[in-house]
């Protein structure tokens, strides 16, 4: 993709009352620009999906800090039956977390934050996406 231009909006930020009151915002996405924009190059509906992994992205953190406490295993057996345990747990904790928020509330808690693991959400809009990644990225998915 090509390198975008850093936008007149955020050297408005950075000279504004909040961007002298948070400098390091500013900074932070100067520094990660070329990095941030081809984001902006996808459709809203795939942007949704690409920024809606981070319980993607928990569930990977969570599972290797699982595996790295136990650092080696007598077996393959051994890695599945913890990593499978430690799936479990999980999904027990967001479980509780989504009946603490639906008590609170009387909703169900629907941001992608919640999705569930075990018990079978759907993420929808992965075709489409799909199909913009690949016209994007020629023949890297299969």
């Amino acid at each position: 993709m090509e390198e975008v231009p850093i936008d007149h909006t955020l050297a408005d930020f950075t000279t504004s009352d909040w961007g002298r009151r948070y400098p390091q915002a500013g900074r932070v996405f100067e520094a990660a620009w070329d990095r941030f924009t081809p984001f902006f190059a996808f459709t809203p509906a795939v942007r949704r999906l690409l920024y809606t992994t981070n319980g993607i992205e928990s569930l990977n953190y969570q599972l290797r800090k699982v595996t790295k406490a136990r650092g080696h295993f007598p077996g393959d057996d051994a890695v599945v039956k913890l990593l499978w345990l430690a799936i479990i747990n999980i999904e027990d904790k967001r479980a509780r977390e989504r009946a603490a928020c639906k008590d609170k509330t009387g909703k169900t808690k629907s941001s992608p934050g919640s999705a569930r693991l075990i018990e079978g959400q759907r993420t929808i809009g992965w075709r489409e996406a799909l199909i913009e990644l690949d016209i994007a990225y020629p023949g890297r998915i299969s």
